[in-house]
């Protein structure tokens, strides 16, 4: 008797503010200035196994905006997904974990910092559409060019004594 393959399961069970934190340490002084703000945005993705064939997914952005020096406001957001996948080879899962699952959670990110940002009296942050997967990618070659790198630093050169 053959057995069947199982088929492919990938459904989302949850999405979920994990955590905002927004601070304004110069208020009230800070809403005083004119000049423009300047805006730094950082991004981590995150992936756990929660229980058998269920994920987390978490996708973190740090919004910094300063008056020259002076951090105008800060806020940090994870936005969080509850994952059920099954049967999956490891490449995918891979891809899903990096690419799928943050593009699904972005979006719910975007529109809580946008929130955040608006009722602090700023005007609203906008982010970006981020491409998850050229990211990915990114982090893939630069994986392999830091692993081709270790590697090469043990390699002996026949003739050399």
């Amino acid at each position: 008797m053959a057995e069947q393959a199982q088929a492919p399961v990938f459904a989302i069970q949850r999405m979920y503010l994990k955590d905002l934190s927004l601070e304004i340490p110069h208020a009230p002084q800070i809403f005083l200035e004119s000049k423009q703000p300047t805006v730094e945005v950082g991004l981590d993705v995150t992936g756990q196994q929660v229980a058998d064939g269920i994920f987390e997914s978490t996708v973190t952005i740090t919004v910094t905006t300063k008056i020259e020096e002076k951090v105008a406001f800060l806020v940090e957001a994870k936005q969080a997904g509850i994952f059920e996948i099954r049967n999956l080879p490891d490449d995918q899962m891979h891809l899903l974990m990096n690419v799928v699952c943050p593009n699904i959670i972005y979006p719910y990110l975007r529109a809580n910092i946008a929130d955040a940002v608006q009722r602090t009296g700023f005007p609203p942050i906008h982010l970006a559409e981020i491409n998850f997967e050229a990211l990915y990618q990114q982090r893939l070659a630069q994986q392999q060019e830091e692993a081709q790198q270790q590697q090469g630093s043990g390699i002996i050169v026949p003739g050399a004594h």
